[in-house]
């Protein structure tokens, strides 16, 4: 039998997935809910859980080593707060006073959160280690596939992509007809859509393209999509999704063809 896996759940339904997967494969497993972020119905009153803040990460540590857990997987969007909403006890104050400057970037404070979690005994695993059917894959999903223009999209809006990643700022970017409308950062990926909506040129619609930072642990925080992604971009005017195939989560392949179909959206997973 697989360890147990502690789920340490931000927000979204990527938490939820985690937790019936491990059910189906009869793996053990242990909720750690952040409060404030995971949703309480995606949770479900039924699974193993603790909650607690993004500050208590004494708390936290302790309550999964009380579950008996081994592996832990990180997943599901969290807010970053401010230091007077973090509140830190003792352990998480020691933690970033420790990290410093790798607090500024996502991706360098989550890979300070991953090496700390080793250090209290726990081996960091990558969703896609559990939900290894949701990681893209090369080619469309649906029947639409991109014309010459979304492709060249494509290739700006990876190269963009590429650029910012390096950066530790963000993984997503909208592109139309050449023009870059908006770039993630710390809004996210459902807020960037709604943002480039007004921003739409006459004309043909753009693309949204995700990518895994350059060098980032894929253990975390890979690129995501699902039907809620699909349904945004479509209000957004946009007409297509690319993300890369193996660095990002499709989550439902069926239903993200099904649902692209309807919206008359192409879908792609891409090797930039």
């Amino acid at each position: 039998m697989a360890p147990k896996l502690g789920i340490i759940a931000g927000g979204g339904d990527l938490p939820g997935l985690v937790a019936a997967a491990c059910r189906a494969q009869g793996r053990p497993f242990h909720i750690l809910a952040l409060s404030g972020h995971a949703d309480a119905q995606v949770i479900g009153s039924d699974a193993p859980q603790d909650w607690v803040r993004l500050g208590e990460a004494g708390t936290g540590f302790e309550r999964l080593r009380q579950a008996g857990v081994a592996e832990v997987v990180m997943i599901g969007p969290v807010r970053r707060p401010t230091l007077l909403e973090l509140a830190p006890d003792f352990r998480t104050a020691r933690f970033f006073a420790r990290v410093g400057l790798k607090a500024l970037g996502d991706d360098g404070l989550l890979r300070a959160v991953a090496a700390e979690l080793e250090s209290e005994g726990f081996r960091v695993v990558g969703v896609d280690e559990v939900l290894s059917d949701c990681l893209a894959v090369t080619g469309p999903y649906g029947s639409l596939s991109p014309d010459h223009q979304a492709q060249a999209d494509i290739r700006r809006g990876a190269e963009v992509a590429r650029g910012l990643g390096a950066l530790d700022v963000g993984q997503a970017v909208v592109v139309q007809q050449g023009i870059v409308l908006g770039v993630e950062a710390i809004e996210g990926t459902d807020a960037l859509l709604r943002r480039c909506g007004p921003l739409a040129r006459d004309g043909v619609g753009g693309v949204l393209v995700k990518l895994k930072k350059p060098g980032q642990d894929r253990r975390i925080d890979l690129p995501t999509i699902g039907l809620a992604t699909l349904r945004e971009a479509s209000a957004a005017g946009l007409r297509g999704i690319a993300v890369e195939a193996g660095g990002a989560l499709v989550l439902g392949r069926e239903a993200v063809a099904a649902e692209a179909d309807r919206l008359e959206l192409f879908v792609i997973g891409i090797e930039p």
